[in-house]
């Protein structure tokens, strides 16, 4: 029955985008079998198109919040849309008519237990408005003293409008993945996966706290970038509020200038902080447009908004450092090897070819002025060799590609000559130094020896528990510690018959093992003892 009425949901979207004249599916994009025909079929439905408003923008907004925020996701995703379409969706503005200030008020008292008048001096009108939430501007009187604050409150019903609606998403992903085999590479659940990540962690305001904070954090020790404090005790799961920013907003060059701020300055350290969090961090703002971006009395260049964060793990650090310094020094062989090394491409194919493929996205750039060349979407070109390869899609790469895109754009608004390799120079540089320099080694070797440590301890031990003992040492060959079973069974055996001498020879077993795997782990250990 739920499936049903989601395929009934799913006909009403493709309704609504057609009357609005949305080509379905895109241009550039094969419509699975059988889809014209059930097209013609439902003409009569959709003939009639909306005579105003054409287009993408206004058919998703008309669909409600959750088609919004689906709209922002698949403009990363022109594989799927196709260019044009992606390209109206990035212009998508996630604005919508503020709901009644009554209602509004009645979340904040019921989430935090008190009267609005008594948590705060005095309490505006909203200011903004958007799908998740809407923001008000308030006065706060303490025993820390008087500070304007933003108070954010979640639209009363949105969360269960979006799990409604991402069930539909849902279907639509499995459908699109049953029906189409080349779907499954694209793994639009996966797409939608992250969609509904994404929201879940906006659906709770303490997330978007905690997000600041670990940001804050995060930055503690960098200059000329920073993020709003919390005000933890008039936060909740629907209500989050923060320090009010007054500054000039980035989209407003003219003023920023006026105001006497260095605008080339402020473009070149935007892209190296948000490189710096991407890269050093694992931890970024995914939403940086020109309206979450301020610049305060001090010149520092403040972010709100945290309700959309990036992650990436470390082997994601470590790809985007590597390709960029790839295409910075034009090392497109190292670039391959590592797309490799990561599990990126599958080994059916030769890191020479896939050097080559790098290559021709990296060589059209050389010779170009600065204000040619975009670093997002060079990583977007890189992107459209996955279905060649036969790279599976990786939603958190997508999201940061998407991201660099907009800060490359608001960068680029404060210093239009602004050059993005030579800007992003100083942290790629950084980040080698750091991680795979002489300092990053020792703290490689102080994390593996750690690891070792723990196993030379548990190692005697371990040898006598049988089975366990195989599993154990099985995690260890990872380290490229090799023993197979018979040896194992010889080990246990000797220890049962020789006792103390035995577990002596035990002791040293597993001395030696640990030496081996040092030895394997770090070569330079060897150089090092036979000096």
């Amino acid at each position: 029955m739920a499936s049903i009425t989601n395929m009934f949901k799913l006909a009403r979207a493709g309704l609504t985008l057609m009357r609005y004249g949305v080509p379905i599916p895109p241009p550039g994009i094969e419509a699975p079998a059988g889809f014209n025909a059930l097209k013609m079929a439902s003409a009569p439905l959709w003939w009639r198109p909306f005579k105003k408003h054409q287009g993408i923008t206004p058919a998703l907004t008309r669909l409600g919040p959750s088609y919004v925020k689906l709209g922002q996701f698949l403009a990363t995703r022109d594989d799927l849309v196709g260019k044009e379409m992606a390209r109206e969706l990035t212009k998508l503005q996630d604005r919508l008519p503020p709901f009644p200030m009554q209602k509004s008020m009645a979340v904040i008292e019921a989430e935090l237990g008190a009267p609005v008048d008594e948590l705060f001096a005095e309490f505006s009108e909203p200011v903004a408005a958007a799908s998740i939430a809407q923001v008000h501007k308030a006065l706060i009187r303490d025993e820390k003293g008087e500070r304007w604050v933003a108070v954010k409150v979640l639209r009363p019903g949105v969360d269960k409008r979006f799990a409604n609606d991402l069930k539909t998403f849902y279907e639509a992903a499995h459908l699109a993945e049953h029906f189409d085999p080349a779907a499954k590479r694209l793994r639009p659940v996966a797409i939608v996966d992250t969609l509904a990540n994404s929201v879940a962690l906006e659906m709770d305001l303490r997330l978007e706290a905690a997000a600041i904070s670990e940001m804050s954090e995060n930055i503690a020790d960098d200059s000329g970038f920073r993020v709003p404090t919390i005000e933890w005790s008039r936060t909740s799961q629907r209500v989050l509020t923060t320090e009010w920013i007054d500054g000039i907003p980035l989209h407003d060059v003219e003023a920023v200038k006026a105001a006497g701020h260095d605008t080339k300055a402020l473009g070149a350290h935007l892209i190296q902080s948000f490189l710096r969090h991407a890269m050093r961090d694992g931890f970024f703002h995914a939403d940086m447009h020109q309206g979450n971006l301020f610049i305060d009395k001090k010149g520092d260049i403040v972010a709100i908004d945290f309700g959309i964060m990036g992650r990436l793990g470390l082997q994601e650090q470590r790809y985007l450092a590597l390709i960029l310094n790839g295409f910075i020094n034009r090392d497109y062989n190292r670039s391959a090897q590592m797309h490799f090394d990561a599990g990126y491409v599958p080994d059916l194919h030769s890191v020479a070819s896939f050097a080559q493929a790098l290559r021709a996205v990296g060589e059209p750039i050389q010779g170009r002025t600065a204000d040619e060349i975009s670093m997002g979407g060079l990583l977007g070109q890189l992107f459209h060799y996955t279905q060649v390869f036969d790279m599976e899609t990786r939603p958190e790469l997508l999201m940061l590609q998407k991201t660099m895109v907009v800060v490359e754009g608001v960068a680029r608004s404060l210093d239009p000559q602004l050059n993005m390799w030579t800007t992003a120079g100083p942290v790629v540089k950084e980040w080698m130094e750091r991680t795979l320099g002489v300092a990053g080694k020792l703290r490689e070797l102080r994390d593996e020896s750690g690891k070792m440590g723990q196993i030379i301890t548990d190692m005697p031990s371990l040898l006598l528990q049988g089975a366990r003992t195989v599993e154990a040492l099985g995690n260890a060959t990872k380290n490229g510690v090799h023993l197979d079973d018979e040896s194992i069974e010889k080990l246990a055996r000797a220890q049962r018959q020789h006792g103390r001498m035995g577990q002596l020879a035990l002791w040293i077993a597993a001395l030696s093992l640990a030496a081996m795997a040092i030895a394997l782990l770090f070569p330079q250990f060897g150089t090092i003892l036979a000096s």
